[in-house]
């Protein structure tokens, strides 16, 4: 599980700056300034989490189980999230109106918190802290 972590915060990381780039260059030209925000905030978001996966790969004091439940929410997380974020913000490129799929980004946002929450809940209950 450590090694999907780290090439899973790895990939996530590229695929981050690659889209960040993309928005400060090439949608600059295209989208509002609302919009490049709005997207800006996915590639962040998706950042912030690429650096979580790596650091979280490094804790050998969790359960499989654990590591497990707290990789796929991250990821789910990062998918619905950031995945729909960067559709809604330049949903005016395209004929399919993404403002449908609106509603799974609050449900990819609770995703990251639970990720994050059971990792302090499987903090607070280890036996020793090192």
């Amino acid at each position: 599980m450590n090694k999907k972590s780290i090439i899973t915060g790895i990939v996530l990381g590229m695929l981050a700056i690659i889209l960040g780039a993309f928005g400060a260059h090439a949608l600059k030209k295209v989208l509002s300034l609302e919009q490049l925000v709005t997207f800006e905030t996915g590639v962040r978001y998706q950042m912030y989490h690429a650096l979580f996966l790596l650091f979280f790969s490094t804790q050998n004091d969790l359960t499989e189980k654990a590591k497990k439940t707290i990789y796929y929410l991250i990821l789910f997380g990062v998918i619905l999230f950031s995945g729909s974020i960067y559709l809604l913000a330049t949903n005016d490129l395209t004929s399919f109106d993404f403002r449908v799929i609106g509603f799974v980004t609050p449900i990819g946002g609770l995703l990251l918190i639970l990720g994050w929450g059971v990792f302090l809940y499987q903090f607070l209950n280890k036996k020793t802290l090192k």
